[in-house]
């Protein structure tokens, strides 16, 4: 890769308090038999990461899905559209400014209640009064607004707040969106957030209670997205579904893009593996609004639980790279975040603790539970579905702005797909 290119030069990148990442190591992986090559992987990455951002419904998300279709079509897969319309905002980024010309870009909270300008006090919610609240979250890998921050932002209102900031406290100093709900704002006030590394002046300014200025002026609107959905009928009598989502905030290409090369190492090896079941494929769209693209699925063209053999999530965080943190810089590793869980329908467990062995995080494989599940494998488990399995998680970079390359590497990808695919095998030829 040219390391003049924007894909490599994000390698030199100061992110977090004052956070270095420093140079990307390649990670280290043997090829699988299944599971396709390191060099489909990174060809996959690479592209997905060209699309951009990959806000549902955007530009981005629109390209990368007619982009699948055109590989399952290669695949022998007759594709489908499923649309659905999902919220959007557009404009002049939100911004956060005090007196004396101290300014921030914040990250507008979806469902987003634009507004020209709420004025007055910066305060801390329970420490003093105010008409913004500043809300500092704990350490954590924040990744919905729902829950948790649901409650402090609703107890802020009670208060008196006309507006809140969050601050998306983390691994990485970066301001970090948050998934919700499609259908309705989740607050009554405006909501943005701020990043950590860029807090610390709002910080003391709210303990003075000084007069901010925050605005959020752009448009919030709803516009079509659409899943793309796939099968290859066989005259079985049952369905191997496989799915994952496609779209997220920002590039997200270790959260999205590692699950969605994975998938579709996968689903070329389902396509020539000649397995005594139909297959059916979708990859979501909406996956910031609660999963909406996956519901929509689950709802509308899914096949029925009983006529479904097995079905197999690859969610977010599928094979995103760890980091080493030294007090305030990350350095990559070779290895992949074992912050990722793998799940399976009981019978499926001893399977999968063999063939993901070695694998970190994935090497402990729990019992499908849809009250131990997140994402859209939570619904596809509610819904009923058995056998299942499936993997969720959340790297450093989730969410972020810079959830780019540097936070994948090609080697970890093939791994993961050639588990799955001894798993299915064993599960679909013995079933």
């Amino acid at each position: 890769m040219d390391p003049t290119s924007p894909l490599s030069a994000s390698r030199r990148a100061i992110l977090g308090v004052g956070a270095t990442l420093l140079a990307a190591a390649p990670a280290v992986g043997a090829t699988p038999k299944s599971g396709g090559s390191e060099t489909d992987a990174m060809r996959i990455l690479e592209r997905y990461a060209g699309f951009g951002d990959k806000a549902a419904g955007g530009p981005g998300d629109i390209a990368c899905g007619a982009w699948i279709e055109d590989e399952l079509k290669a695949l022998g897969y007759a594709c489908e559209r499923q649309p659905f319309d999902v919220p959007a905002y557009e404009g002049t980024a939100p911004t956060l400014s005090l007196e004396g010309g101290v300014t921030a870009t914040l990250i507008p909270q979806a469902i987003v209640e634009p507004t020209r300008a709420v004025s007055g006090r910066l305060f801390v919610p329970k420490r003093g009064e105010g008409e913004i609240a500043l809300l500092v979250l704990p350490y954590a890998r924040w990744s919905t607004a729902k829950g948790e921050i649901e409650k402090r932002v609703n107890a802020a209102t009670e208060a008196g707040a006309r507006a809140v900031i969050l601050v998306t406290t983390g691994p990485t100093g970066e301001a970090l969106a948050l998934n919700t709900p499609v259908d309705k704002p989740l607050f009554r006030v405006p909501v943005a957030v701020l990043a950590p590394r860029e807090a610390d002046p709002f910080v003391e300014a709210a303990a003075k209670g000084a007069t901010a200025i925050f605005k959020m002026p752009g448009r919030s609107f709803r516009r079509p997205a659409f899943n793309v959905t796939a099968t290859l009928t066989r005259g079985a009598a049952k369905t191997l579904v496989i799915s994952t989502p496609r779209s997220g905030w920002f590039g997200c290409v270790g959260e999205r893009g590692s699950g969605l090369a994975a998938w579709l190492l996968l689903v070329a090896w389902a396509a020539k593996a000649k397995l005594p079941v139909n297959l059916a494929l979708v990859a979501t769209s909406g996956h910031e609004y609660e999963y909406a693209g996956g519901e929509q699925f689950i709802e509308h063209l899914a096949p029925k639980p009983a006529d479904t053999a097995l079905w197999v999530h690859l969610g977010a965080n599928v094979a995103a790279r760890d980091w080493h943190e030294r007090g305030t810089q990350l350095a990559p590793l070779p290895s992949a975040d074992p912050q990722r869980y793998l799940l399976a329908s009981p019978p499926l467990v001893d399977a999968c603790k063999a063939a993901f062995a070695g694998q970190p995080g994935l090497e402990q494989t729990y019992a499908a539970d849809p009250k131990a599940a997140a994402g859209e494998l939570a619904s596809i488990l509610r819904a009923g579905y058995d056998p299942v399995m499936g993997i969720f998680g959340g790297h450093r970079f989730h969410h972020a702005r810079n959830d780019d390359l540097r936070c994948v590497s090609a080697p970890l990808i093939p791994p993961v797909a050639d588990a799955f695919a001894k798993v299915i095998e064993q599960a679909i030829r013995r079933g």
